[in-house]
């Protein structure tokens, strides 16, 4: 736990998105934060768009408790029940895997697939220094307060039957797709069943005579947003603090949340609606049909560390889109660890300087700008004013939200330790850029040096310069 035992900090601003507006922080109870983020549907590998999403919950989770705060976050698996069109039509994602593998349609594998994927995520979750969340429920563990949800709404008017399950009204909700987004247009775009009273009507429970629960309406299903409803408030009551969420999720499945939810409780459901936005892969959206969601097991076969791509993910804002380009994150990769060969150097125990502290607070409570943090510790590390001590304290401070590996930087650096490469064994497009260095260098044009040297470093070498000449060592991926 982070949480660090001083006055919580009041002067966090987060951008809302049921408002649109940035707002400061206030939570329900004084020191305190309770929030939900939904988690992977876990009939495959999750990719680098959903390790965003991931991510930013956990950076969220980290400022708060490094202001001070203590945090109670709660994240869930989806094991059934979410369709392939996000919405309420097609075929289950959890059907589709089983299909995918060719085992058996049964509760049993279904649910056993579902820990393998369970599995495979808190691997990357580990990988990418993501904390874990202190709940993380499965869908599953909990229809029996799904059933008891829907029963609510039934009481209530704001549900009705058809025969292919039930379905939330969401004439009854006036207050329905505040989140904005454009639901009704893509229940439209998928197709309309023909039963429902309006095209954004949602389904809650989803009628299935072979597989499923029993209920008082008939066995099936529950639908995949009364999941999410039912464990968030399950573990963190009818209101809490925040929900946090990739943008994708917004329009559709974080609206229906809100609808059902305070239709069924009289209550808001979450203060705080936070997003994180796209990633694109060489400008096109990721979808596994297009072969572009990479997961992090092909980061790392490509020599791309987790951590690296944590650093990558960090220097964009949140709430702007990235384009993912191997170029890109490989060139993160370097800078992550020329930093890190940096702080291996600083010696001593110094003290946290409060000018660096300030700024580093300063851009992670203005809405979690982790690009503006990253700055600060850049500068930090160049800054040949500070101590060597007081630049190691000082990073060491930063590192409890960053997570990009200085705590351990010993280790990773002994990792880096490089070989000679022999000069037969240079490549000819290196050799052209170490002359044209060279050269830089002896016209004492040293920016254009440098620039060639951090071109080089991206190649995957360094270069060390002796008195007899620079010295090439090929860089190990960590």
């Amino acid at each position: 736990m982070l949480f660090f035992g001083k006055k919580p900090s009041s002067k966090i601003s987060v951008f809302n998105s049921a408002t649109r507006t940035k707002e400061v922080f206030k939570p329900l109870q004084s020191g305190r934060v309770k929030f939900y983020s939904c988690g992977p549907t876990v009939y495959d590998y999750v990719h680098i768009g959903n390790l965003r999403a991931f991510l930013f919950a956990d950076i969220v989770r980290r400022t708060f408790e490094y202001a001070g705060y203590r945090v109670r976050h709660v994240m869930n698996f989806t094991d059934f029940g979410h369709l392939v069109s996000d919405a309420d039509e097609g075929e289950d994602k959890m059907t589709k895997a089983l299909k995918r593998e060719g085992k058996e349609l049964t509760m049993e594998n279904m649910f056993a697939l579902a820990s393998e994927y369970i599995g495979a995520y808190h691997h990357d979750r580990e990988e990418m220094n993501i904390l874990k969340p202190h709940v993380m429920p499965r869908a599953s563990e909990h229809v029996r307060g799904q059933i008891a949800y829907i029963e609510v709404l039934l009481d209530k008017g704001f549900a009705y039957t058809t025969s292919s399950g039930v379905y939330f009204d969401t004439a009854q909700f006036p207050t329905y797709g505040i989140l904005g987004g454009s639901a009704s247009s893509e229940h439209s775009r998928i197709g309309m069943n023909e039963e429902k009273r309006n095209p954004a009507d949602f389904a809650l429970w989803k009628f299935d005579t072979k597989l499923g629960w029993d209920a008082p309406w008939g066995k099936g299903f529950p639908g995949w947003h009364i999941e999410c409803t039912a464990m968030s408030t399950r573990y963190l009551g009818t209101t809490f603090d925040m929900h946090t969420g990739g943008v994708d999720l917004k329009s559709i499945h974080h609206n229906n949340e809100i609808a059902q939810a305070e239709a069924a409780n009289g209550k808001p459901l979450a203060r705080y609606w936070l997003h994180s936005e796209h990633i694109s892969v060489d400008n096109t959206r990721i979808g596994k049909s297009l072969g572009n969601a990479i997961t992090l097991k092909q980061l790392v076969d490509r020599g791309i560390a987790p951590l690296a791509y944590r650093y990558w993910l960090l220097t964009g804002h949140y709430r702007q889109k990235m384009n993912f380009t191997w170029e890109a994150v490989s060139a993160a990769q370097t800078a992550l660890h020329r930093a890190w060969r940096a702080f291996a150097e600083l010696k001593g125990n110094g003290s946290i300087l409060d000018s660096y502290r300030a700024r580093f607070e300063a851009a992670l409570f203005d809405d979690f700008n982790t690009a503006e943090a990253i700055a600060v510790l850049w500068e930090l590390l160049k800054d040949e004013t500070v101590s060597g001590a007081d630049k190691k304290a000082t990073i060491l401070h930063m590192d409890r939200v960053l997570g990009i590996g200085f705590a351990s930087v010993k280790a990773r650096v002994e990792k880096m330790k490089v070989a000679v490469v022999a000069e037969g064994d240079i490549p000819e497009a290196l050799q052209a850029l170490l002359a044209e260095r060279e050269a830089a260098r002896v016209r004492k044009e040293f920016l254009r040096a440098d620039e060639l040297r951090k071109t080089i470093e991206s190649e995957g070498y360094a270069i060390e310069d002796s008195p007899e000449g620079p010295v090439v060592k090929r860089i190990p991926e960590i």
